[in-house]
């Protein structure tokens, strides 16, 4: 079988003289998930580190991804790339995938993988899947098949993070340390600075300069229906937005929940149906939603409008057989007012994310709905 490792490290050393040992560090501390045993300590440590593999222990009716979007310095180039594994029912087929969506094209690219291709960090959020290397602070692609050839390193600083105080908790709150809920979901940098550049067979993506944004979701399933939405590309550079709204299984039934975030001015803000927020969706179709959420702290109103989309795989029982749609080119309106009414922020953008999915119309309510999500 081919050394996967060794060819890993060998593209690391090459093209990354000057992380090398970090990344030597993060993969000194990995294990292979296929042949992996007992880790000490690692429950806890996944548990108050969303960030990091979660999947240690599953063996079927799983899915875990993580969510790299990227966009050039100059708008020109928006690329997102999803990394992550998928365990179908009685762990029939197990294999790990990477993604990739070109916003600006909407051409969608699926690789698969065999599951002992995937090597988590026991201590810190870094994987690999063949010779390709994601984290927190760096990525490298190095894709070759018989129809396509992608290669490149993207470096990412200069990360904003959710918290620094309660980290544990994440975007979810308290719902993080539910057991058995079908999706969680969790954010790794709100925004960060990226430099590298990537090549899909002769067209290069030049990423200097660019900004980023890193999420990710596990569980079992995703929801029947949901909108999600992001954008850290306004006006002002070091403003983040992201908004999900969704039908969450509930103890026999489901309810309509949302979770989300506003970063501006360093100051991070949380809003979700944990935090006892009110939201209000209007929509005339799937293309085109209308959104307040009013909290304690402020009142957000926000638009977007849909252009092309691409289509991507989602999980359903932990197998990739659900497709989907996703705009990384929407635009968004944001409108952010404090509690006296006074604007605080006030934004449009173009280079936003868009999914809806799923019955949107049915997420207007707040009522439980009686049938469970399959």
């Amino acid at each position: 079988m081919k050394n996967n490792s060794v060819i890993f490290f060998l593209n690391v050393f090459l093209s990354l003289f000057g992380l090398n040992f970090v990344i030597a560090q993060e993969f000194k501390n990995a294990t292979n998930y296929e042949h992996h045993s007992y880790i000490p300590g690692y429950g806890i440590k996944k548990l108050n580190n969303p960030e990091i593999f979660q999947g240690n222990r599953k063996k079927n009716e799983y899915f875990e991804g993580w969510y790299f979007k990227m966009v050039s310095d100059d708008k020109s180039s928006i690329i997102s790339i999803i990394p992550g594994i998928s365990l179908s029912k009685k762990g029939g087929k197990q294999h790990a995938f990477i993604q990739i969506i070109d916003g600006k094209t909407a051409n969608t690219f699926y690789y698969s993988y065999p599951i002992e291709a995937f090597t988590f960090s026991k201590k810190s959020f870094a994987i690999s899947i063949g010779d390709n290397y994601f984290s927190q602070d760096s990525i490298i692609i190095d894709i070759q098949n018989d129809t396509t050839s992608i290669q490149g390193t993207i470096y990412m600083s200069d990360q904003a993070y959710l918290t620094k105080k309660k980290k544990k908790l994440g975007i979810m709150g308290w719902y993080r340390f539910v057991p058995f809920m079908e999706c969680y979901h969790g954010v790794v940098s709100l925004n960060h600075n990226l430099k590298g550049t990537l090549k899909k067979d002769n067209k290069k993506y030049n990423f200097n300069n660019g900004k980023g944004y890193i999420e990710k979701d596990w569980g079992k399933s995703m929801p029947t229906s949901w909108v999600w939405m992001q954008s850290n590309n306004f006006s002002s550079e070091k403003t983040s937005f992201m908004l999900s709204v969704a039908n969450v299984p509930w103890m026999g039934s489901s309810f309509n929940g949302f979770l989300g975030f506003f970063l501006h001015n360093n100051i991070s803000y949380r809003f979700g149906t944990y935090t006892h927020s009110k939201l209000k969706m209007e929509t005339s179709n799937s293309d085109t939603i209308k959104i307040t959420i009013t909290d304690k702290n402020n009142t957000y109103q926000i638009e977007t409008y849909r252009s092309k989309s691409g289509f991507l795989k989602a999980p359903v029982k932990g197998s990739m057989d659900r497709r989907i749609s996703e705009s990384v080119d929407a635009e968004l309106n944001l409108t952010v007012l404090d509690k006296k009414g006074n604007v605080i922020f006030k934004d449009s953008t173009s280079i936003a994310g868009l999914e809806t999915v799923g019955d949107i119309k049915s997420l207007t309510s707040s009522k439980k709905k009686n049938k469970s999500i399959d």
